[in-house]
């Protein structure tokens, strides 16, 4: 998937088609819900299938204390729409200027003037323009007026609750509940990372871990978890592993700083200074302190040997 940062380098084969604007954080299932009705209109006018999003979250330009961690990175939420189908995605870096647009601005310059939207699809809850000024209803005004059809996709409720980013957020860094997070996402949690030197207790434990730092997006809660890690290469990933992830402290050694350390299970390679993305697939325990080193390794084989099965038997 390629990604247009500029209206100005917007091809155009990406103009003239069915448009969806929004933050699209995380690509859930109630994302998908409102992609699958974007790509019917495309096809129905014959156009691309384009979504336009904000890098960064606006709240982060206007709020940047309220703003959470997100659950994508950009090139990880166009390659998550991407596999739903999108054609294009338009990843406008966000900053006042366009924050101070009004409504009728920004739909005149963006949407009519430059992407040539035939098509518009959005949620009931979408707003746009200058202090969140406009609309669907407004939205559907400005698209009546310039001849785009307008469609509004109602929300996805799970268990009676609305999917939701938060929602997610929550679930992955207050609980630890990935399992239940990646039946309402769309693929596997994933963060990323650079793999960085630690105090090198599991090398010399026979389980050497790689140590990731720089990772910007949300952390799931304290504990340990079965995953995939991913070697990430100039072009994609180099190399995938099982592997069992640790997040937290090390209290068995007195070690109270919070890590993310990924065993990566049947990995000889140097990773060291190497960019690791991990995919996050079942929550295996608490952290906690071991009477030994020795309870510790025993605890580690079993972590390693659970995590294995469940990437052994997931659908990946």
């Amino acid at each position: 998937m390629q990604i247009t940062r500029h209206l100005n380098d917007l091809p155009p084969d990406a103009r003239g088609g069915a448009v969806a604007i929004g933050n699209f954080d995380g690509v859930h299932r109630g994302h998908a819900r409102l992609i699958e009705r974007l790509i019917q209109r495309a096809k129905e006018i014959s156009g691309p299938a384009v979504v336009f999003t904000f890098d960064p979250h606006p709240v982060r330009v206007l709020r940047p204390h309220d703003c959470p961690p997100p659950l994508t990175w950009t090139e990880r939420k166009a390659e998550l729409l991407a596999k739903l189908g999108v054609d294009r995605v338009v990843a406008y870096p966000t900053d006042e200027a366009l924050l101070r647009l009004s409504a009728r601005e920004f739909f005149d310059l963006v949407l009519r003037d430059t992407m040539a939207a035939r098509a518009l699809v959005e949620g009931p809850n979408f707003y746009f323009g200058h202090n969140r000024e406009g609309d669907v209803r407004l939205l559907g005004e400005f698209a009546a007026e310039a001849g785009m059809t307008l469609d509004v996709v109602e929300p996805t409720n799970e268990a009676g609750e609305l999917l939701s980013s938060s929602r997610i957020r929550r679930l992955i860094g207050e609980t630890g509940d990935l399992g239940r997070a990646a039946a309402m996402l769309t693929a596997p949690y994933r963060i990323r990372g650079i793999v960085t030197h630690g105090a090198g207790r599991g090398a010399k434990m026979g389980i050497p871990t790689a140590n990731l730092e720089g990772i910007d997006t949300i952390l799931p809660a304290e504990g340990v978890y079965a995953g995939v890690g991913r070697l990430v290469g100039r072009d994609g990933p180099t190399a995938i592993w099982p592997a069992a992830v640790n997040i937290g402290a090390n209290p068995t050694f007195d070690d109270l700083h919070a890590k993310v350390e990924a065993h990566l299970i049947g990995c000889d390679e140097r990773v060291y200074g190497r960019p690791l993305e991990v995919d996050f697939l079942e929550r295996l325990r608490d952290v906690r302190a071991f009477a030994s080193a020795d309870e510790l390794v025993e605890q580690i084989k079993l972590d390693i040997a659970a995590a294995q099965a469940i990437v052994t038997n997931t659908t990946y």
